[in-house]
């Protein structure tokens, strides 16, 4: 069978990969592991250079979901202690989105709990793009509303949506073991509306639902089936109180693994490391962005991300820059020292030997 380098030449030169590839990718060696990112970051190079596009949730209903998916600490019968609040108004969006913005963000992602948005939610959605665009001409939103209905995915593109995320999360032959309120056939069926209606189509994955290897490959030629622009990999967050709690099953090389199946799979599309980043990559987030070309900036959902500040760090330490911003936010200035809010300076040590306080081991 040819190597990981032989294939991404082939796909570099207009190959596709295909499900032996990917599954080639998924089970590298451990130790192999570093070669085969150097490998498959190729592909992210040659498609996207050294930039990183900077995307920011804003949660605008927390909680209160109807559905049953076992992962999720919004759902149904979910006892995780998250934040629960009802639509936000118009200007605390703005608010939220702008900080974002600020931050080096250039795509805002205005998201809500529920199975899927009512008329009026939609008339309520698209006055906070429209707002929000007054203020930031060039912001582009994706909005993740749940289920689309006939001829809502049309109302939100003419208020200015550019693009909709709807997540197929995983596997068809493994849907129904994470969900029963809803089909996998539903979820499709609202990407198709969207990319009718001329939105973007936004579509991943989460691993470490309890997938098997094929069943991950599975998902991902899903996803390149349906010509998903940006593909969103989270990674399983098993929050006290949901079903998934005890459902600890990736470790960091596992995590890369998968972000470079994405790569070579789906080689000119947006990857974005998402939701679990800094649980389950830890010190191998700087080596996940030679395969991923795409984060969230700052805190999801319902869980606070690491400070954005070291999200800015992260990029430029590695060689990125931040898509479309003519300085990367927190770039080091002439004389070396680095514009962040958060002091380099040493931390003095007050815990250990020489106090009465436990050393940090």
């Amino acid at each position: 069978m040819p190597s990981i380098q032989e294939r991404v030449t082939d796909i570099l030169a207009g190959d596709v990969a295909t499900e032996a590839d990917a599954l080639a990718v998924l089970r590298t060696p451990d130790d192999e592991v570093l070669p085969m990112v150097a490998a498959v970051a190729r592909l992210r190079r040659e498609h996207f250079g050294n930039t990183v596009k900077v995307n920011y949730l804003v949660n605008l209903k927390s909680g209160l979901c109807p559905e049953d998916c076992h992962y999720c600490s919004q759902a149904l019968g979910s006892k995780a202690e998250i934040l629960k609040y009802k639509w936000l108004q118009t200007d605390e969006a703005i608010e939220q989105a702008s900080a974002g913005l600020r931050g080096g963000a250039t795509r805002i992602c205005m998201v809500s709990s529920g199975r899927g948005p009512t008329d009026r939610d939609v008339d309520r959605v698209s006055a906070m793009v429209g707002a929000l665009k007054d203020e930031h001409p060039e912001v582009e939103v994706c909005a993740c509303l749940g289920l689309l209905k006939d001829g809502q995915a049309e109302r939100l593109r003419d208020a200015g949506v550019d693009a909709y995320n709807h997540n197929i999360n995983t596997a068809e032959s493994h849907h129904d073991s994470i969900v029963t309120s809803h089909t996998y056939a539903d979820r499709v069926d609202t990407v198709g509306k969207a990319k009718s209606a001329g939105l973007s189509p936004c579509s991943g994955l989460i691993a470490g639902l309890g997938e098997s290897d094929e069943q991950l490959v599975e998902a991902l030629f899903a996803l390149r089936e349906l010509d998903s622009d940006s593909i969103p990999v989270n990674f399983l967050m098993p929050f006290d109180g949901t079903e998934f709690a005890d459902r600890w099953e990736l470790t960091p090389l596992r995590c890369l693994k998968i972000l470079a199946m994405a790569r070579i799979v789906c080689p000119d599309k947006e990857i974005r490391i998402a939701g679990g980043r800094e649980m389950h990559l830890r010190s191998l987030q700087a080596q996940a962005l030679h395969l991923a070309n795409s984060i969230f900036l700052g805190d999801y959902l319902t869980s606070e991300g690491q400070a954005a500040e070291a999200d800015l760090a992260l990029i430029r330490d590695n060689g990125f820059v931040v898509l479309g911003s003519e300085e990367d936010p927190g770039a080091a200035a002439e004389d070396g020292s680095v514009a962040l809010e958060e002091s380099h300076d040493p931390a003095i040590r007050r815990r250990g030997a020489g106090t009465q306080l436990q050393p940090n081991a």
